[in-house]
Formats: structure tokens, C-alpha cells, sequence
């Protein structure tokens, strides 16, 4: 049902401005312009997250690539029209964040000493640290797309390809004396597929439009190092998709 609404919010206004705008100005792109969007749709990315290193056993699992399963996202797209049917287009997205750590707190209760529930009565519970982490995400995009005209004046078609990688780094260490060192988690993903699209000029500076993957390809490495000194443990996968990433998007023509 998200997608479905997805598309239909981007399809109806495009099918209104163009029924009313027939007769009016030619506001399609010429070489040399350049183009830059807002954009909201299941875009190509990854996440980690470190796993505990105190454990005495670990797996992995690699990042779930398939794009039905994640959230919509806002990025961005900027472009360039080397011709006045060719674009080039670049988009993609960062984020940071830093969480302090801290200290644990102790408690009473002796974790060696047989589990009683009357005997706990006045005890004070443990508190275990809070891990300092440092997360850092990313997705950068680049395509190449190819527009055609059509019968309704402003809306232009066009297909095109987009190869995109996605990264995503987590590190946690606890202050406690259980804490193994750094714990390190690491995605990331390349991604290729084949796009098409619809672009409608509602003036010489805006456009609004929509487009799909009819064919997409990723894979996808993930990797932990539990512990300082440790090898990694690593899993991947591959995905393909058929009509995948649905994405609308608003720009601006400079």
C-alpha cells in the first residue's frame, strides 16, 4: 500500500498539471542546464551495528538489501544535461552521530551467588556501562539518462542506468572491566540497475516527476570485529529486483 500511494501521489498532480497546461509555454530542458531535486523513495542503502564483545560466540548476517523491506528516505539528486537529450545525475546522502559513554555503576548484587528472589529484598541492582559509539552512513549514486519527448508539451520520458554504492560504519567500547576493547560492525553495498522515468516541467525553473528500476542488482558485505585483535566475521548476499525503488521527486532547473 506504501508504494501504491507513493505512486499515485507522484502520478495525479503530474496528470493535472499536464491537462492544464497543453497549450502553454515550452519549459523543457536544453543543453547546459543544470537540475537539482529533493528526492523521497526507497533509496540504496546500508546500516551496521556492532555486536557486544563479550560474548562467547558470534555470527553473522548480511544487510538485508531487498528494497521492499526498507524505509522511505529523502535524498538528493543534482544533474546535467551535456545534450538536450542527455542528462548526467549525481545524488546521495551522509549522516554522523556520536553517542558518549558511560562509566557502569555497581551494585549489591553478586552475580556468582544463586539466584533468590527473597534474598534480593534491599539490594541494589547493577548498572552496566553505556557505550560510547560512533556511527557514520552513506549512499552516493551516479546514472546516466536518456529523455524523450511526448505528445503532452513539458512532459518528457526517459531511461537511463545507475550504479550506487551505500556504507555504514559502527564502533562501540564499554567502560567495564567485562569490555573486550572496540567493537566494530561495517556494511556495504554496490548497487546497478536500469531506471526509467517521467519528468514534468511545470516552468522554466521546477519540474516534479517519478521513476522506477525495471531491473536492479546488489550486493551486499557485512562485517564484525567483536573484539580488539580478532579476525572479522563477515556474511554478504545478492539481490535482484524487478520494478524496485519506486521514487518520486521536486526539482529546480538553473
Amino acid at each position: 500500500m506504501k508504494i501504491r500511494r507513493l505512486l499515485m501521489s507522484a502520478l495525479l498532480p503530474m496528470t493535472c498539471l499536464c491537462a492544464a497546461a497543453q497549450q502553454g509555454e515550452d519549459n523543457t530542458p536544453a543543453k547546459g542546464d543544470f537540475t537539482v531535486a529533493a528526492t523521497l523513495g526507497y533509496n540504496s542503502y546500508t546500516e551496521a551495528t556492532a555486536l557486544p564483545g563479550n560474548l562467547t560466540d558470534y555470527e553473522a548476517a548480511a544487510f538485508a538489501t531487498d528494497w521492499s523491506k526498507k524505509k522511505l528516505t529523502v535524498g538528493f539528486e543534482a544533474g546535467y544535461f551535456v545534450s538536450d537529450k542527455w542528462k548526467l545525475s549525481l545524488g546521495g546522502g551522509i549522516n554522523f552521530t556520536h553517542n558518549p559513554g558511560y562509566a557502569d555503576k555497581p551494585g549489591t548484587i553478586d552475580a556468582n551467588t544463586p539466584y533468590d528472589p527473597d534474598g534480593l529484598v534491599g539490594e541494589i541492582p547493577n548498572y552496566r556501562a553505556v557505550a560510547s559509539q560512533y556511527s557514520c552512513t552513506y549512499n552516493v549514486a551516479a546514472g546516466l539518462d536518456r529523455y524523450f519527448s511526448t505528445s503532452v508539451k513539458n512532459l518528457m520520458w526517459y531511461g537511463g542506468v545507475r550504479v550506487g554504492m551505500a556504507y555504514s560504519l559502527n564502533e562501540q567500547k564499554y567502560d567495564e572491566w567485562t569490555a573486550m576493547g572496540k567493537s566494530v560492525g561495517e556494511s556495504w553495498s554496490l548497487r546497478g540497475a536500469l531506471t526509467i522515468g517521467a519528468d514534468y516541467y511545470v516552468m522554466k525553473g521546477m519540474y516534479v516527476g517519478a521513476s522506477v528500476d525495471p531491473f536492479a542488482y546488489t550486493y551486499n558485505m557485512t562485517s564484525f570485529r567483536p573484539q580488539e585483535g580478532l579476525a572479522r566475521l563477515s556474511a554478504d548476499s545478492s539481490n535482484f529486483a524487478i520494478l524496485a525503488a519506486p521514487t518520486v521527486k521536486i526539482g529546480f532547473r538553473f
